[in-house]
């Protein structure tokens, strides 16, 4: 079983810390007690976790501080890392040595390639055997998927001729083709300009989509955009609560554009071998985190206003996985 030698000096190092974009006022981990997640570790064994700074990243990562605090693991809380640069640079440089990650994030954005790969099996296999070379291994993803999609608000499908996929909106008059979308997706590689090449309607072609009809917003402000009617298509994440809280209706990427963005827990494959019951602890996790599941997590936090912290301890009692402290 493998303590974490640097414990005290990464403790101590509050500036080092900040500097490599790790400092978060987010690190309190609630206290729990086991249930079906029971005491597994070897006392002393510390572990790092780490997560993103956005509302999903931040729930996964209070499940996963919670349950591995619950198998006898001394958790370092490093919540909050601001975007996903710093999150992965965390982990190679051993920093956090495990962390929610998605499968889509890691092939397109961390490995490099090309074009992401629609089947979810496919799409977690592929990024992990490649990023086994650089000593993380991935374990199974959860069923949530929580990659891109279009969204319309749900009264104005009737409006726009019952629309229910992408491939539809090559069928609607030019001045329905509105759009809005946040600056990342607006840029990427694989975001929006693709996306609409692959279904016909290219950007700034007058008989596909104008560049005026295109409005580049903060992401909270995509979704109220688009429930207020200021456009047709917002850029939404299917597993956001706020879909549902707006009542808006996804549109099916029927051509299949978007990879598979599934959660999966990423581990130093090092702390791994020499703690293997990290992966058992999360086998009875990831299985029972569906789309829907995750949909009404985020809700409480989005919508609800709850703590990410309170949210996941609540899930996780209500799984059974651990009680009340």
């Amino acid at each position: 079983m493998r303590v974490h030698r640097a414990a005290a000096a990464v403790l101590a190092s509050i500036a080092l810390l900040a500097g490599c974009g790790l400092e978060s006022a987010n690190t309190f981990t609630p206290e729990a007690q086991p249930g079906a997640i029971e005491p597994v570790a070897d006392p002393g064994a510390e572990l790092t976790v780490g997560t993103k700074n956005f509302t999903e990243a931040l729930i996964l990562g209070k499940i996963a501080a919670i349950a591995l605090q619950v198998a006898g693991f001394e958790v370092v809380d490093r919540s909050g890392i601001p975007g996903a640069a710093p999150a992965r640079a965390a982990m190679l440089d051993g920093e956090v040595e495990v962390q929610w990650e998605y499968t889509g994030t890691g092939w397109l954005n961390y490995l490099g390639m090309a074009e992401g790969i629609p089947d979810q099996q496919e799409q977690y296999e592929a990024v992990r055997e490649a990023d086994a070379a650089n000593g993380l291994t991935w374990l199974p993803p959860a069923p949530l998927n929580n990659t891109y999609a279009f969204a319309v608000r749900s009264e104005a499908v009737p409006e726009l001729g019952g629309i229910d996929s992408l491939s539809d909106i090559a069928e609607l008059p030019v001045e329905e083709r509105t759009f809005c979308v946040e600056s990342e997706f607006a840029t990427r590689g694989d975001g929006f300009e693709p996306m609409l090449e692959a279904y016909g309607i290219p950007l700034g072609d007058p008989q596909g989509v104008p560049r005026d009809n295109v409005s580049v917003l903060d992401t909270g402000a995509v979704y109220t955009a688009t429930d207020d009617g200021a456009c047709n298509f917002g850029e939404v994440f299917t597993t956001d609560g706020r879909i549902e809280s707006l009542d808006l209706t996804v549109l099916e990427d029927d051509l299949g554009y978007f990879p598979a963005y599934n959660a999966a827990p990423v581990v130093l494959t090092e702390v791994l071998e020499e703690n293997p019951e990290i992966a058992d602890v999360f086998a009875q996790i990831t299985p029972r985190l569906t789309d829907e599941v995750m949909i009404e997590l985020n809700s409480r936090v989005d919508v609800g206003g709850e703590q990410p912290a309170d949210v996941a301890l609540d899930w996780l009692v209500s799984e059974g996985l651990v009680t009340r402290g």
